[in-house]
């Protein structure tokens, strides 16, 4: 027995290995930034690698639902400001690949899994955009949502990507702001205005609620994430934080929540949801939304008009070089 108990100690490497890991957890625990220099596990930069790619990735696709009505846009203000918006998006994917960037995850390499299809991105970008008033919703409700997930991460345990969201959350907070005062505008409006606020909501509301990922007990990723810090909040916790926060503005509205079970528990005053349809998520995050094809295709066609923008840069970056040395 003791010469067993010899043999399944720990080699050398793996002390080292163990070491490492649990001054790694020690840093976490204590709050420190984890940068891209330090030491971590590779099941730490693998999960960064899917979460910020995902991010980044939703970022790109969610500028194409919006993009679709800048040159619809009522007036010339909401188009100025709409537009402004999808910049602020493509900035934000920007932020974000430059920061899976750190973890020596290629840009090109991700940007090829997404146009092929083997990478995620929200669910939420996977619906129509039939009429102006999803403008709105989708300011008030996606980027609500957006922002209830984001806000922690400011606190993640990676620097780069902690860094990279305070800018984003800051941004995001106008589009909330903008989604809004256009919903505010329909619903006070003529009857047909406040329909049509009402329509998407209707549309839009329990997608909002699927963006914060399936049920605590079905999560998959969210335990190990917890312990390392780059979330803080439940899929669940989040939810919730959305719809005690949500319910009251749809009511300033003058709006109707989409969901007879609805109600307040009169305990601890959190807003109760009905059922979330758990296998319409699931079918969208498989391909099978509504405008999954239509979003790929899209970034696709972008990316292959766009090559002769990255061949002229790269040019241009290989002569500025070329000339430095000389």
């Amino acid at each position: 027995m003791y010469t067993q108990a010899l043999n399944d100690l720990p080699t050398p490497h793996n002390l080292e290995d163990a070491e490492k890991m649990a001054n790694f957890q020690t840093r976490i625990d204590s709050e420190d930034r984890i940068e891209a220099n330090d030491w971590m596990p590779e099941a730490y930069r693998r999960t960064l690698v899917r979460q910020i790619s995902q991010h980044a990735h939703s970022e790109i696709i969610g500028q194409l639902p919006e993009g679709a009505w800048i040159t619809r846009a009522p007036s010339l203000r909401r188009k100025a400001a709409l537009l402004a918006k999808v910049q602020d998006e493509c900035g934000h994917g920007l932020y974000l690949y430059a920061a899976a960037e750190t973890l020596n995850a290629s840009r090109e390499a991700l940007m090829d899994q997404l146009m092929e299809g083997k990478a995620k991105y929200s669910s939420i970008f996977n619906y129509p955009t039939m009429t102006w008033a999803d403008i709105g919703a989708i300011g008030w409700l996606v980027d609500g949502a957006a922002i209830m997930n984001q806000i922690p991460l400011c606190r993640c345990s990676y620097g780069p990507y902690a860094r990279a969201m305070i800018r984003v959350c800051k941004e995001e907070s106008f589009h909330q702001r903008q989604g809004f005062e256009i919903m505010m505008t329909l619903a006070k409006g003529s009857a047909r205005q406040k329909a049509m606020a009402q329509d998407a909501l209707n549309r839009w509301w329990w997608p909002s609620l699927m963006m914060f990922g399936p049920p605590d007990t079905d999560s998959q990723h969210s335990d190990q994430s917890t312990r390392w810090k780059i979330k803080r909040f439940s899929n669940d916790e989040l939810r919730q934080k959305f719809v005690d926060a949500t319910v009251p503005q749809a009511q300033f509205l003058g709006l109707t929540l989409p969901d007879p079970d609805l109600r307040q528990d009169e305990v601890t005053g959190n807003w109760m949801y009905g059922e979330i349809d758990w296998e319409e998520f699931k079918q969208v995050i498989a391909g099978n939304g509504p405008c999954n094809q239509d979003r790929l295709a899209s970034r696709r066609k972008a990316h292959e008009e766009g090559a002769w923008v990255r061949e002229a840069a790269a040019a241009y970056a290989a002569r500025q070089v070329s000339r430095h040395a000389a």
